[in-house]
């Protein structure tokens, strides 16, 4: 539109335009509006496009070993300061690493990482490729079953399970599955539960806490999803609520076209999810009153 202002405003201010006639004149101004306005409506769906674009995560830079979570949030927002769009997770070992990016090589990484050094904003870092399995393994055995009964010995004698001719002979393996990254999103994302949330820069919108959340999930597969919840949601594949699998985004709303809120689905009707800046990420049942009145629908992205 300021294209349009400038170039009426320089026919105005043409000497010529003093002798075109106030009709032609009027019919001109018109063509150059809906120019403009097919212009600008051409324009929308490839940014809309952009906006809900699920792509495959390039490489991304690592780095801190931070024993301390409060000194990982502190890192997170000292990069956001600088436009750099970041969370933090905790490792296997217990202490928290700071990862970002979406580079399209190895070397781009590289560079960007050395200038950050030069500039004393990081120190030592890795280049986590792409695909790279972050976590695939529950965050601790039963993490969400209640605890087994107490089991009082029996002086009765055992009885064998399996006929002997049967046990003498070496059990075949079941076949080898490939990696089900939904199930390897439901397992990092427990492995958030516990961790406060307080990464999304300042500018936090309705809903982007949560979305920040299970984005970050996310990147650790290897997938770049959009940025906000209601943009997630319009991204993926439909699930239905019967049909849902470890990994699946489950969002909450008022109506489709009021998302505010999104979770990880984990099995067993419960997700994990993000409440708000500040709190620690917990898990929730799909079945709790509050949730079941706003729950809106699921989408798939693997």
């Amino acid at each position: 539109m300021c294209f349009t202002a400038a170039l009426i405003k320089a026919t105005i201010l043409t000497p010529e335009a003093n002798h075109i006639p106030l009709s032609k004149l009027a019919a001109m101004f018109f063509h150059i509006i809906v120019a403009s306005i097919l212009l600008f409506v051409t324009a929308l769906p490839a940014s809309a496009a952009k906006s809900n674009a699920i792509t495959r995560l390039g490489y991304a830079i690592q780095m801190g070993a931070f024993a301390d979570v409060n000194n990982a949030e502190r890192f997170t927002a000292r990069l956001q300061s600088q436009g750099i769009e970041a969370f933090y997770f905790r490792k296997d070992n217990g202490v928290y690493a700071v990862r970002f990016g979406d580079f399209p090589s190895k070397d781009k990484a590289r560079a960007v990482a050395g200038k950050l050094v030069r500039e004393k904003l990081i120190d030592t870092f890795y280049i986590a490729p792409p695909n790279e399995v972050v976590f695939s393994k529950p965050r601790e055995a039963g993490w969400q079953k209640s605890a087994p009964e107490e089991i009082s010995p029996s002086r009765e004698p055992l009885k064998p399970v399996v006929p002997r001719t049967l046990a003498d002979k070496p059990q075949p393996r079941p076949a080898k599955k490939e990696k089900d990254m939904g199930e390897i999103a439901a397992r990092t994302a427990e492995r958030f539960v516990g961790i406060p949330y307080r990464w999304g820069g300042e500018n936090v919108v309705d809903g982007m806490d949560c979305s920040g959340f299970v984005r970050a999930v996310y990147n650790l597969c290897g997938l770049s999803i959009p940025r906000t919840s209601r943009d997630q949601f319009k991204a993926g594949e439909a699930v239905d609520r019967q049909e849902l699998q470890d990994g699946d985004l489950i969002f909450f709303g008022a109506a489709a076209d009021k998302i505010n809120h999104v979770g990880i689905y984990v099995g067993d009707g419960k997700f994990v999810h993000a409440p708000r800046r500040g709190e620690e990420i917990r898990v929730a049942s799909i079945g709790d009153s509050y949730f079941e009145k706003r729950y809106v629908g699921a989408r798939r992205y693997f």
